[in-house]
C-alpha cells in the first residue's frame, strides 16, 4: 500500500513538473509570438533616416554632377552645343525662375499629367475589374489590353491630332491610351492573386456580387493594384511629354515637353537638358510623395513593411 502511495505520488510529481515544464515552453512561445507582432511606434531619429534615405541619392546626385562637369572641363566633351556645363544649365533654369516662366513650364504639364490620370484611373478601374472577373471579356479584349500596354505611347500622337486636333482633347487621349491598359492590367494581376479561401469566406458571409467585390475583392487586390497605378502614372507622363514635343502648338502653352522641343528648334544645349532635368525631377517628385507612400501604407496594413 505504501508502495502504491509512491508510486502514485511520484507519477502526480513527474506530472506536475512536466505540466510546469508545459505551461513554461507555451508562455515562451506567446511572448516569441508577441515580440514578432510588436510595431515599433517609436520616431526614427533624423541621423538614422538621413544616413539610410537622404545620403545615398544626394551622393548620386553629386557623382553624376563631378562626372558631368569633369567631361566639360577636362574637354573630354570640348563641345558646349553637344554638352553644357552645369553651370550653363543652372544659368537658363534660374533665368526662367527669374523671369516667372519656370513654374508655368512645370504646371502646364503636371495639371494635363495629373488629369488625364485621374481619367484613365476611373475607366481603368472598372475595365481591369470587368476583365478579371467576366471570362469572357477577359478572353475578348484581354489580349487587346496587353498589346496597348506594350505600344509604344508617341504612336498615337499622330491618329490623336487627326482626330481631335491640337487641343487639349487630344492630350487627353494620348494619355488614356496610355495609361488606361496599364492600370487595367495591373488590377487584373492583382485580382488573380487573390486567394480562394477570401472568396469563400465573403460569399459565406453574405458579400456576394458587387458587395464581395468592394469588401473582399478590392482589398484584397490592393497591392497588385497599386503598382497597377504606378507604371499608369509612369504612361501617363510618358505618353503627355511625346504629345507635347510632337504637337506643339501656341494655343496648347508651353509645357515641359514644348520646352524641349524648343530648345532643340533654337540648338540650345542648355534649354534641352534644362527640360529634360525638369522632366526627370517632376516625375521623381510625384512618385515620392503620392505613390511611395501609398505603396508602404499598403504594405504596412498587410504586416509586409514594419515601421521601425
Amino acid at each position: 500500500m505504501a508502495s502504491t502511495d509512491t508510486t502514485r505520488s511520484a507519477k502526480d510529481g513527474g506530472g506536475g513538473d512536466g505540466s510546469a515544464d508545459d505551461r513554461g515552453d507555451l508562455a515562451g512561445l506567446e511572448a516569441g509570438l508577441d515580440a514578432l507582432e510588436t510595431v515599433q511606434q517609436g520616431r526614427t531619429p533624423f541621423r538614422q533616416t538621413f544616413v539610410e534615405k537622404i545620403l545615398p541619392p544626394a551622393v548620386a546626385v553629386l557623382l553624376v554632377l563631378a562626372v558631368w562637369q569633369g567631361l566639360v572641363s577636362f574637354g573630354i566633351v570640348d563641345d558646349p552645343t553637344k554638352l553644357p556645363a552645369p553651370s550653363d544649365v543652372w544659368d537658363v533654369v534660374h533665368r526662367a525662375w527669374l523671369q516667372g516662366e519656370l513654374l508655368g513650364y512645370i504646371w502646364t504639364s503636371v495639371s494635363r499629367g495629373l488629369s488625364g490620370f485621374v481619367l484613365a484611373l476611373l475607366i481603368g478601374t472598372p475595365l481591369g475589374l470587368l476583365v478579371a472577373r467576366v471570362t469572357f471579356v477577359r478572353a475578348a479584349i484581354g489580349p487587346i489590353l496587353s498589346g496597348l500596354q506594350s505600344l509604344p505611347s508617341v504612336a498615337w500622337v499622330p491618329p490623336a491630332v487627326i482626330w481631335l486636333g491640337l487641343n487639349n482633347s487630344m492630350m487627353y487621349a494620348v494619355i488614356l491610351l496610355g495609361a488606361v491598359p496599364s492600370i487595367a492590367n495591373g488590377l487584373v494581376s492583382g485580382v488573380d492573386q487573390v486567394s480562394p479561401l477570401f472568396l469563400r469566406a465573403g460569399r459565406t458571409l453574405g458579400a456576394t456580387g458587387l458587395k464581395g467585390t468592394w469588401h473582399v475583392v478590392l482589398p484584397a487586390a490592393l497591392p497588385g493594384y497599386v503598382a497597377g497605378l504606378k507604371q499608369g502614372w509612369a504612361f501617363s507622363w510618358r505618353s503627355l511629354m511625346a504629345a507635347e514635343i510632337i504637337a506643339s502648338f501656341p494655343d496648347l502653352g508651353v509645357g515641359l515637353g514644348q520646352l524641349l522641343e524648343n530648345g532643340r528648334n533654337a540648338s540650345d544645349m542648355a534649354m534641352v537638358f534644362e527640360a529634360i532635368l525638369l522632366i526627370l525631377v517632376v516625375g521623381i517628385a510625384i512618385d515620392l510623395l503620392i505613390f511611395s507612400p501609398l505603396e508602404r501604407w499598403v504594405l504596412r496594413s498587410r504586416g509586409l513593411l514594419v515601421r521601425s
